[in-house]
């Protein structure tokens, strides 16, 4: 929003505004008493009429014919004005020397000549002002900016153009030295001085072509060329004094001229000639120069059209060159015509009749092409800025026309009259006599005019007024100073001021100091409406103004002595009145006296008025009779002494009625006062009279000549006075106990009973309600409240409405509201029992008060403190203004006081503590306590987060920083009193990298292998540490030679695809015998049978294996467990083999016998584990690609590694020991080399003991038949039951196997032992053969066969043979084996892939896996199902009963999806039906 400018009209306050109820507004006269206390505060007020009060319009717009007044706006204004009229005098004085004026302007804005003029005389004149280079000074004080040498215009516009007056004014004259040829010396100067053209680049301005826009001063206008005439219209030139007939010319004569130099020679300023002795000039000499005396140059000579004085153009200063067009005067004319008095300032009547409509269009239109918009549309504010604009602006010539003072008797009043005109309806006739009504208002009974017996145009009857935008209503007060009341019928609102009563005289004071000059020539300029200032000029000298808008329906009341102007914002019609109540008497009195002063007219006699009162004393109210009393004995006293003084000078002494004369007919001579009770007269006179005050100047005559003419005597202006005073003696008796009883002072205060009495008396009495009453009652009213506030307060109880000067409403009394409750009570004009004790209450409050400051004043107040005031608090029913800021100061301590618990308990003190507490602190009051609080926890706080950030990003970093640089940054965050987890956490990762360091050097320090558990634990927990550990490098990379060294062992050990770990592989066997397919489901009642062995150990499984040997402590402790473990291994092989030979002698039914991981009869090719004993068969777990071997045969179950050879092993040892690492892998390894080199030495000495060949490798022996079963030697027998039992189930073996039977203890555990170690030696394939070989050496030799024995019924149905035996060729090709394999009791579901036929006698390897079996026997296996669909292609699924026949189906045959046969049991419908039970 734009800053107003700083010459911008600034809108006084508002008056009050009223609005009263139907009761209230019946009666005007009492409301309008009821507001008199407020609203003569103002001067001016205004009255809303209750909602639905409109009184119709009565005036005909059409009939209704004036001629409105004529109003200039920058004429009104004051200031303005004395400005014109200077503008007006400098225009006027070059005018007359043939020059126009235009005014200058400097810095782009017009030169104020008034204000430059008057400052340079009250700086003591030009020539101080150039002495003292003062102008530099005056421009600052004329506005305009410093620096830009503004002051050297100024001097040179005052020079050209103001100068000359004042030396004009002051008649200073500059005396010209005498020359002795003037002529020539003039010539001389014309020849010199050449005329300077001013350009006239403006344009005509709105008042008289005086105000231009551009620049510049006074132009001279050049005469027209070739005009000689002698008697021509001059314009300009300099001046002596004319040489009167009669007088001689001599050559002493002196002659003064004035002059003004100027810088540009331009001005001339007239001399005034002195003349010492008479010149006699001839008759023939009188056209003569009075500058040089010569009449020479006749068509050169210039005539002044005053008094036709004539000059040369060449001897005026500076030379004419031409002729002026124009008129031209001499000094002495100039001087005549300036000094003529001015004519009285007044409004001009317009030349035109106007209607109400006529007038209403011309003013739309002006208001509208004013302001380029709808008249509706204009605010209000900008016309009133506007308004004020104009009326000060010099260069704005706006005229508008203003119809007032329009007398409504003539025209017809705006409210409706009875007997008028206007026809009023039925609706409407309630206006006729309403009191508001202002044809009633003004001789209502309550008004003192009705007792004036004239009607007074414009005071007792109203006047309209019809206005347009812009006419307005000079500063004025009513006639007599009485009330007056404005109602705007209709139209555009209408803008008042208004300065109360009591500030009259400041008002006038200041508008005379402003303006003098109006004032000197017209004393009574204030009375006449033609004068105006604006408001915020009266403003700036102290005087209060109050504006409002009257709208349209509106009353404005002006009271006694209120200055009011305004102005209309649009067409409008007013209608105004004047009425003056009981009050108004005394200013009445005091009125008349200042027109006497003043000599201004009389609207009516005051005295008249009183003694017509006084003649109707019976008729009076009693207030109105106290009021006439009141002013009777002043009048009378006043009388009394004029008569007195007049009596001792004038012996003449008549009656006389003034009363039957006209008002102008019986004013006094002097001072234009109306005479009633006296005046005088002098026969020389008739007709002129004077007052007693002005006896001196009625006439010359002697005094003794005047008469003294009277209405009443004294003695019947007392007679009158008495009838009043009887009248009003009840009321001023009660009237003067009412005064005495309000004005007591201190102890002589009256109680509140009293009080009470006399408003009962009042009442019972029936006097007035007038000033004295309402007094009276107010007072009452506001002890009576006061006692029951002051009571409520004692009592503690709560005020909810009370009245405290200014009648506020409030729920408490604020103790500067209650101290003044104090005063007031003491100021009242009755004496209350609650005030000391009110005073003892205040006094508390006010030691409140000061113990709360005191607290307050505390950098850290106590918080039990702050409690205990606010506890006490609650015993004063007092708004205390400390309160808040106790609270306020509470919250504060408290705060702080949480802050330093927090700060004293570093470890709870959080991050989100420290925020908690400044979003708490943020929301306290400022104070420096909890501002320095708050910084110093908001610098915790930010280095609190700084560290965390920096401590969770050391901790994050990567790769992660030294332990040195996390000590230094965690040294520095200890210092930060405050629980932070990050640097917590940092200091505990520092805490833990020490220990793990100490760890790392006492491992270093020891000199003992660690554990590679322990070792990858301390990695593992160096690595979850995020600090640079420089031993963890070292650590990592010895963890992973660990990890490679295992790997490396772990493909010299573990066969491809091998199920065991390499710690399995080396260590001796935990669990021994488990034959069986890993994927065999148990079914119930199939469980093996248990173990006949003893209680095992501790090492269970693999797990507790490889627990006991991490938990060892040395190499020793390692080798004892897994020597324990070997013990172990040694007794479940014995024990295993032996279960194994006994199941496979011929003691049962061969058919019962279950072998092999199949589980089924033995049948066809079968091959037999050197190790285990057990027996295979050969399609279950020969490898067809691999080639007979002359070597042990071992079950896949015994055959756990690859068997490196023992260069190797010895390698992988020698790697390990150089790395330096414990690990089980390592022990177990170490373990079997023990082993392996103890087995070998063993060996050897067994071998020398036995006579054992030497154990080296030998070529391969083909296999030999092996017979277990006894029976006889003959080869043919076998070959015999072989034939004989051909239907029987028949098994051979294909490779030759050791016999235990015969064989030592030692030697077999030497074998057994030999095959059990993971490491391929030609000692063990040695002794192999070596025992084969005897075995077959034992066949041919009787004394190495076991003892013969019958044959038992198994023997008789089981026979080994071994393919290659030494039976004829044809024999077995003549007995082929024809049926074939039966499929074993095995109990599990196979997937069947790419079945491929074989014939039975194909050899097998021993290495022939489990899968081969299951293709061998699909070759013989036909899907039972009762529709086989026969499928085909690669791989086709079989699932296997569950039930009692443990038969084979094709899955898609009966229904089973590969995920069923896996995870769920199948039983076929036979097995369903026959077993009664049904599928899960």
């Amino acid at each position: 929003m734009s800053l107003p400018r700083p010459d911008e009209f600034k809108p006084p306050p508002e008056c009050p505004v009223f609005e009263p109820s139907w009761e209230e507004f019946r009666d005007p006269y009492a409301f309008i008493n009821k507001i008199r206390p407020i609203a003569e505060k103002t001067g001016i007020c205004k009255v809303r009429p209750p909602p639905g009060w409109q009184p119709p319009f009565a005036c005909d717009i059409d009939k209704l014919h004036f001629v409105p007044r004529i109003q200039r706006l920058n004429e009104l204004e004051a200031q303005t004005r004395v400005k014109l009229n200077f503008l007006d005098q400098i225009a006027k004085f070059w005018d007359l020397q043939g020059c126009s004026l235009k005014i200058p302007h400097v810095e782009r804005k017009i030169l104020d000549l008034y204000k430059l003029n008057k400052l340079v005389a009250e700086e003591g004149g030009f020539d101080i002002v150039c002495r003292d280079r003062r102008w530099t000074k005056i421009a600052l004080h004329m506005g305009f900016a410093p620096g830009k040498a503004v002051g050297s215009h100024l001097r040179g516009h005052y020079e050209r153009i103001l100068y000359p007056y004042n030396l004009f004014q002051n008649g200073a004259n500059l005396l010209v030295k005498e020359g002795t040829d003037i002529k020539e010396q003039k010539l001389q100067d014309q020849a010199q001085r050449t005329p300077v053209q001013i350009p006239d680049a403006c344009p005509s301005a709105r008042r008289a072509k005086r105000m231009k826009c551009e620049a510049v001063c006074v132009k001279t206008e050049p005469g027209e060329p070739g005009d000689s005439k002698p008697n021509l219209r001059r314009r300009m030139g300099s001046f002596v004094v004319k040489t009167e007939p009669g007088q001689t010319h001599t050559p002493e004569r002196k002659q003064l001229f004035f002059y003004v130099k100027n810088v540009f020679h331009f001005y001339l300023f007239i001399f005034v000639s002195l003349q010492t002795a008479p010149v006699v000039i001839a008759q023939v000499d009188l056209v003569v120069c009075l500058v040089c005396g010569s009449g020479g140059d006749e068509d050169r000579l210039l005539l002044c059209d005053g008094c036709d004085d004539s000059y040369h153009t060449f001897c005026l200063i500076p030379p004419l060159h031409d002729v002026p067009r124009g008129d031209w005067r001499c000094p002495k004319c100039l001087a005549q015509e300036c000094n003529k008095p001015h004519e009285a300032f007044g409004f001009e009547q317009a030349y035109r009749d106007y209607s109400l409509r006529a007038f209403g269009q011309m003013a739309d239109a002006f208001k509208s092409d004013y302001f380029n918009m709808p008249v509706h549309m204009v605010p209000t504010e900008l016309v009133e800025k506007e308004f004020w604009r104009l009326v000060g602006a010099i260069d704005e010539d706006v005229t508008v026309e203003y119809g007032a003072d329009i007398a409504s008797k003539e025209f017809g009043s705006g409210f409706p009259i009875p007997n008028g005109k206007f026809k009023v309806s039925p609706a409407d006739e309630k206006y006729l006599k309403c009191g508001w009504n202002l044809n009633n208002l003004a001789m209502m009974n309550p008004s003192v005019l009705t007792h004036v017996t004239a009607d007074i145009c414009g005071m007792t009857l109203p006047w309209l007024y019809v206005g347009m935008c812009f006419s307005s209503f000079c500063w004025h007060i009513e006639d007599h100073w009485s009330y007056s009341i404005n109602y705007l019928h209709w139209g555009e609102p209408k803008t008042w001021y208004g300065a109360p009563g009591f500030a009259a005289e400041q008002l006038e004071d200041v508008m005379k100091k402003l303006a003098p000059e109006l004032f000197e020539s017209q004393p009574d300029l204030l009375h006449q409406l033609v004068t105006i200032m604006n408001p915020n000029t009266l403003m700036d000298y102290g005087v209060p103004i109050y504006r409002t808008n009257q709208c349209a329906g509106e009353f404005v009341i002006t009271f006694p002595r209120a200055y009011h102007s305004g102005f209309n914002q649009g067409f409008n019609f007013a209608e105004a009145v004047n009425f003056c109540t009981v009050d108004w008497m005394p200013l009445g009195r005091q009125c008349v006296d200042h027109y006497r002063m003043l000599h201004r007219y009389n609207v009516f006699s005051h005295d008249e008025m009183v003694c017509n009162m006084a003649t109707k004393a019976d008729t009076l109210s009693v207030v109105l009779a106290s009021a006439v009393h009141k002013d009777m004995v002043a009048m009378i006293r006043e009388e009394e002494e004029l008569r007195e003084k007049v009596k001792k000078m004038v012996q003449h002494l008549s009656t006389s009625r003034y009363d039957h004369l006209q008002d102008d007919e019986r004013q006094c001579f002097k001072c234009k006062t109306t005479c009633y009770l006296s005046a005088i007269t002098c026969p020389c006179t008739p007709g002129v009279l004077v007052c007693l005050y002005h006896i001196n100047n009625l006439c010359s005559c002697p005094v003794t000549n005047y008469t003294v003419n009277y209405r009443y005597t004294l003695d019947d202006l007392v007679l009158m006075m008495n009838s009043v005073k009887q009248r009003s003696e009840l009321y001023d008796e009660w009237a003067s106990r009412v005064t005495e009883t309000l004005e007591a002072k201190l102890e002589k205060k009256k109680g509140l009973p009293v009080f009470r009495t006399l408003l009962a008396e009042s009442d019972s009495k029936l006097f007035p309600d007038n000033d004295l009453l309402r007094r009276l009652r107010l007072v009452t009213q506001d002890a009576e409240k006061c006692a029951s506030v002051a009571q409520q307060l004692l009592n503690g109880k709560k005020q909810t409405r009370y009245r405290c000067g200014s009648g506020k409403s409030r729920s408490q009394l604020t103790v500067e509201e209650l101290s003044s409750f104090v005063r007031q009570l003491y100021n009242l004009s009755c004496s209350l029992p609650q005030a000391p004790l009110l005073k003892e209450l205040l006094n508390r409050i006010e030691d409140f008060q000061q113990h709360s400051e005191k607290v307050l004043a505390d950098e850290l107040p106590s918080v039990a403190e702050i409690q205990s005031l606010l506890d006490v608090s609650f015993d004063f029913d007092v708004d205390l203004p400390e309160l808040p800021r106790l609270r306020v100061r509470l919250e504060q301590a408290r705060w702080l006081e949480g802050v330093q618990q927090a700060s004293a308990q570093p470890a709870t003190l959080t991050l989100e503590t420290m925020r908690r507490l400044i979003d708490q602190g943020v929301g306290l009051a400022p104070h420096p306590s909890v501002e320095k609080a708050m910084a110093r926890l908001q610098e915790q706080l930010t280095m609190s987060e700084h560290w965390e950030d920096k401590a969770s990003s050391l901790l994050k970093a990567r790769p992660p920083h030294s332990i040195e640089t996390l000590s230094a940054a965690a040294e520095k965050a200890s210092s930060i009193p405050a629980y932070l987890p990050n640097c917590l956490l940092l200091k505990d990762t520092i805490r833990k990298a020490q220990e793990w360091l100490q760890e790392a050097e006492e491992l270093q320090v020891s000199g003992c292998i660690p554990m590679v558990d322990a070792l990858s634990d301390m990695v593992l927990r160096g690595q979850a540490i995020q600090v640079h550990l420089e031993p963890l490098d070292r650590l990592e990379s010895l963890m992973a030679q660990v990890q490679e060294w295992k790997e490396s062992a772990a493909a010299t050990f573990l066969q491809k695809d091998s199920s065991l770990t390499l710690l399995e592989v080396l260590c001796p066997r935990c669990e021994v015998g488990n034959v069986g397919s890993p994927k065999r489901k148990a079914k119930k009642g199939k469980e093996s049978p248990k173990s006949n062995k003893k209680k095992t150990s501790r090492f269970n499984t693999l797990s507790d294996v490889e627990k006991a040997l991490s938990e060892t402590t040395d190499s020793t402790s390692a080798m004892a467990t897994l020597e324990e473990l070997w013990v172990r291994e040694m007794e479940a092989f014995s024990n295993l083999r032996a279960a194994n030979e006994s199941k496979l002698l011929p003691t049962a039914d061969c058919m019962d016998l279950r072998v092999c991981f199949c589980q089924r009869a033995p049948m066809g090719a079968m091959l037999q584990c050197e190790l285990c004993r057990d027996a295979f068969h050969s399609v279950c777990v020969r490898d067809p690609s691999d080639p007979c071997k002359t070597q042990p045969w071992l079950c896949p179950q015994c055959q756990r590694s690859e068997k490196p050879p023992l260069s190797k092993v010895l390698s992988l040892l020698a790697s390990l020991r150089h790395i330096g690492v414990r690990l089980p892998e390592g022990d177990a390894l170490h373990y079997l080399m023990e082993r392996t080199v103890n087995w070998q030495q063993r060996a050897q000495e067994v071998s020398q003991a036995c006579n054992l060949p030497e154990l080296e490798e030998r070529p391969g022996t083909p296999p030999t038949l092996t017979r277990w079963v006894s029976g006889s030697d003959n080869p043919q027998s076998n070959t015999q039951w072989n034939r004989t039992s051909h239907a029987q189930t028949v098994f051979y073996t294909e490779q030759r196997c050791i016999p235990l039977h015969g064989l030592s203890r030692d030697l077999e555990e030497l074998m057994v032992e030999g095959l059990l170690l993971q490491v391929s030696l030609p000692e063990v394939q040695s002794l192999y053969l070596v025992l084969l070989d005897r075995a077959s050496s034992q066949q041919t030799n009787p004394c190495m066969s076991p003892p013969q024995e019958e044959p038992t019924d198994c023997e008789k149905h089981m026979q080994f043979n071994s393919q290659g035996t030494n039976l004829p060729l044809n024999q077995v090709q003549a007995k082929p084996i024809k049926e074939p394999f039966h499929i074993l009791n095995t109990r599990q579901k196979m997937n069947k892939k790419n079945p491929q036929r074989r014939q039975t006698s194909t050899s097998s390897s021993p290495r022939s896996n489990f899968s081969q079996s299951d293709d061998s026997d699909e070759e013989m296996a036909v899907c039972p199902a009762e529709r086989c669909q026969l499928p085909e292609g690669d791989e086709v699924n079989w699932v296997q009963c569950d039930g009692s026949c443990n038969q084979w189906f094709h899955q898609v045959c009966v229904g089973v999806t590969a995920e069923m046969a896996e995870k769920e049991d199948y039983i076929c419908v036979t097995c369903t039906l026959n077993d009664g039970r049904v599928r899960k």
